[in-house]
């Protein structure tokens, strides 16, 4: 577009296509996305010395369209739930098997406000205060997956009890209320909102709206004023963040893999910047105040249903919040044993037993989503300074807020009913970038310790602990001539390695209550987390192709991503980029296994008189093990091929 009246405007159109292979339960997904973007820039001068830019993106995602029965309103179905002691095939419970029971059917159900229960169960499992039975009216079995399925197929195990299974509604909001809640911008999303996310209550089409005005001061000093929406940019690593803290993410766009700048949820902020110049031992400062005045708002991990959950924890959410509002059937809740159903109907005591619980009685009780408030909004300052021969540049970053990842609460002695909550913390860390010449290096450096950050710990009564986090990461930046890549051009070569350590983690490990691998009880996740990353680019054809390598390791979980792709500069108005997405792990999944709760006294013993094998050494991979898997584990069935195409008009 012209430049016209000191105004410039851009107008970009991107498609996104993306194929996906099997998941873990064998299923081919077929198209994962159709993602068509329109996305307009204007600058303009306002006079006396202001300026405005305004960035503006609307998306329609066909694939809810396309492949309405993976994404859209024909997801899911009706499913069994996992009984490894087969009772309800034992009384003959139409549509069970010797390890399963229907959703819904489940021979042993928990009647809301009854004096007793089915088979003798033990009588305080009854009679919370507005409870109903689940019915096949308002919950039907269609529409349903099992939790953890696209990355895990842990609920077929017909061995003990240990894992647990729970059914989760995958169909957009608008075809099926169950389960649906706002956990902060995602969660309650109907079929229209799921094909077109920005058009929201929050304006999320517009990506930045800011104004800003430069005053010189004295002795070359410069005083910054910036408000509007935009993206404050702290952090310099790829992938994985750890100052680049301010805005929250959209991981529901493309995980961790699209570039940062396009999935930062942009916040209403007022930005200072104080330019000081130089001193006696610094050749410049900045002084920089944030204050994010907007409404909370978390990261947005997807809603369970669409191609992009990250943790798969949006199904977790929806899973236990639609227990919670409309009861439903848990599989291998308890082994028969506790139950009374040890010997007769189960043969063996540790034997899983499927529960149809009522609602109000487990799961996901209230979001407690932060009002507007001012203690409520965050606050930030850095300090940035470059050394006095121009060598080294560095910052130091301080900010008070709210978390943006949630917290669960249990809401009485009973382990499996929560509260979500997202707790204050505070982050202090800082930065530094220098080279080494005799290397040709550029080395980045960050870090960042968090105050308040709240972790599940099975070995509360709560359910959860809070902790000091570490995280850090050195970058290294190379431009090497690699001769077999490209003779005549340098390659660029990234690599970065990541830290994150929990201070006051606990575990211990007890053996299985169901045989085979030890139980980990306590905080749920790693005490000492290690993540490395590398990125090969090369240039050909004057710059018009790069090829470019991306790998990513895991290494406490021991999971892995690639991702080789080309982009191809047809001109400089048309882009296209092809590549494909692929993950694996090394060694078998027991590493993730973890205890759920259901040990904890509250759960299958609240009167705190242990029942038989319930008293420890009960988990599985679900719920918990998603969170020790981490975003590349849990995604490890998730392999992509994609084709991108941008114009500029």
């Amino acid at each position: 577009m012209p430049t016209l009246n000191d105004s410039e405007t851009k107008i970009y159109y991107e498609n996104d296509t993306r194929m996906r292979g099997k998941d873990a339960t064998g299923n081919r997904v077929g198209l994962s996305k159709f993602r068509n973007t329109l996305k307009v820039e204007h600058k303009r001068e306002l006079g006396d010395g202001w300026s405005f830019k305004g960035i503006f993106r609307g998306t329609y995602d066909g694939v809810y369209d396309l492949n309405d029965e993976e994404y859209g309103k024909n997801a899911g179905g009706a499913i069994n739930m996992a009984e490894s002691s087969g009772v309800s095939n034992f009384f003959g419970v139409p549509g069970a098997t010797a390890t399963t029971a229907p959703y819904g059917g489940s021979a042993i159900a928990i009647p809301a406000n009854a004096p007793g229960g089915s088979f003798g169960l033990p009588p305080f499992y009854l009679g919370f205060t507005g409870q109903q039975d689940s019915t096949p009216a308002s919950n039907p079995n269609q529409g349903l997956q099992h939790v953890g399925q696209r990355w895990n197929t842990a609920y077929q195990d017909a061995n003990g009890f240990g894992q647990l299974d729970l059914a989760v509604p995958v169909r957009p909001c608008d075809v099926d209320r169950r389960g649906c809640a706002d956990f902060g911008g995602y969660g309650a999303l109907t079929s229209n909102q799921l094909k077109a996310p920005e058009f929201n209550g929050r304006l999320d089409f517009i990506r930045e709206f800011y104004a800003q005005k430069t005053w010189d001061l004295d002795s070359g000093k410069q005083f910054n004023v910036k408000v509007g929406k935009q993206q404050v940019v702290w952090g310099r690593s790829d992938l994985f963040r750890v100052l680049d803290v301010i805005n929250p993410m959209d991981y529901s766009r493309n995980s961790i893999y699209d570039e940062f700048e396009d999935i930062r949820i942009p916040m209403w902020i007022l930005q200072t910047n104080y330019r000081m110049g130089a001193s006696d031992s610094l050749s410049e400062r900045n002084l920089q105040v944030v204050w994010n005045f907007d409404q909370f708002r978390p990261n947005n991990l997807g809603q369970c249903g669409t191609s992009n959950v990250a943790l798969d924890a949006g199904c977790f959410f929806r899973a236990i919040k639609s227990l919670w509002d409309y009861g439903g059937t848990i599989g291998n809740l308890a082994p028969a044993a506790a139950l009374g159903l040890f010997p007769g109907p189960s043969a063996s005591p540790i034997g899983g037993v499927a529960v149809t619980l009522p609602n109000h009685f487990a799961g996901l009780r209230n979001v407690d989503l932060p009002d507007w408030k001012f203690k409520n909004t965050q606050i930030g300052t850095r300090f940035e300074g470059v050394s006095k021969d121009g060598t080294i540049a560095f910052s130091l970053n301080a900010l008070a807020g709210r978390s943006q990842m949630p917290s669960l609460h249990a809401i009485r002695p009973a382990a499996l009913a929560f509260d979500m909550v997202y707790p204050r913390i505070s982050v202090l860390g800082g930065s530094m970038d220098f080279n080494i010449e005799a290397l040709n290096t550029t080395v980045r450096l960050e870090g960042a310790l968090s105050h308040g950050e709240e972790f599940v710990d099975t070995l509360e009564s709560g359910m959860y602990s809070r902790h000091k986090v570490w995280r850090s990461v050195i970058g290294l930046d190379r431009a090497s001539q690699i001769d077999w890549i490209n003779p005549e051009r340098t390659t660029l070569v990234s690599a970065q390695f990541f830290w994150q350590h929990i201070n006051g983690f606990q575990e211990t490990s007890v053996p299985s209550a169901v045989g085979g691998s030890p139980v980990k009880e306590g905080t749920v996740g790693v005490k000492d987390n290690h993540l490395f990353t590398l990125v090969i680019s090369a240039q050909y054809m004057q710059d018009r192709l790069n090829p470019k390598f991306i790998f990513a390791r895991d290494i406490e979980a021991r999971a892995n991503v690639i991702e080789p792709n080309v982009t191809f500069l047809y001109s400089d108005k048309l882009k296209f980029k092809v590549g494909a997405n692929y993950k694996w792990q090394t060694g078998n999944m027991d590493r993730y296994v973890m205890a759920d709760g259901r040990g904890t006294t509250g759960t299958l013993a609240p009167n705190g008189t242990p029942l038989p094998y319930v008293d420890s050494g009960i988990g599985g991979l679900e719920a918990l093990g998603r969170f020790k898997a981490g975003s590349i584990g849990t995604a490890h069935k998730e392999d992509e091929i994609f084709f991108n195409m941008q114009y500029q008009f």
